[in-house]
This record gives structure tokens, sequence and C-alpha cells, in this order.
């Protein structure tokens, strides 16, 4: 039971900290230990903390990507769009514009030819027709 308490808090930790102890064979073997162990947590705090680092800065890049993603889509459709509304303003201008370019020509050749039932009649006599 007291092994198994070693085991969960200590870890690797200890058996490595204690094959470093007899490895070096220091002359106050428990303050090398002790050192070994404070040193040890920093080393492992600052890797927990790096590995967080990278998780969220791969987390950050993943969503930067889908952000850009995203915005090229935004801007594909935006494009879309506009080509759209530049189809649908021509279809509507065009026979607007047809339409008001021939009226005035139809209008000029009117003026300037008149129509033959109405050139041999005086407008101020009226026509008379023979008997029959």
């Amino acid at each position: 039971m007291e092994t198994e308490y070693l085991k969960k808090c200590f870890g690797n930790s200890l058996s490595q900290a204690l094959a470093e102890v007899a490895k070096v064979r220091p002359s106050d073997p428990i303050e090398y230990l002790a050192h070994w162990l404070y040193h040890y947590r920093k080393i492992a705090l600052a890797n927990e903390k790096n590995i967080r680092e990278q998780i969220q800065l791969k987390e950050e890049y993943e969503n930067s990507l889908k952000e850009k993603e995203m915005a090229a889509m935004m801007k594909q459709e935006e494009l879309q769009i506009q080509q759209k509304c530049k189809e649908c303003r021509k279809k509507v201008i065009s026979p607007a514009f047809n339409q008001e370019q021939t009226e005035p020509f139809e209008e000029e050749a009117l003026e300037q030819e008149p129509l033959p039932s109405t050139a041999s009649r005086i407008p101020a006599m009226p026509q008379q027709f023979p008997p029959s």
C-alpha cells in the first residue's frame, strides 16, 4: 500500500533520482536527492506548461486556418453575388435602354415622313367627296 502511494506521487521520478544518487555517490545523498527532486519538479512543471502552450498554439493555428478558409469562402460568395447583381442590372437596364433608344427614332421617322392619307388633306377645309 505504501509503495502504491509512492508510485502514485513520485512515479518514475523517485527511481530516476535514486539511480542518479547511486551513480554520482555524493557526500550527502539526502541533500543531493532533495535538490534533484526539487529540480526535477521545476523541469516537470515547465514541460507541462510547454505542452499546454503547444496545444494552445496548435488550436489557435487551426482556428486561424479555419478563419482564413471562411474569409476566402465569403469573398468568393461576395464576388458571385456581385456578378449576379451585374447580370440582373444588365437584364433590367438593357430592355429599357433599347426601348428608350428606339422611341426617338420612331418619332423622327413619323415627323419626316407624313402618312399618305394625311398628306393630301387640308386641315382647315373639309374634304369633299364627289357624289356618286
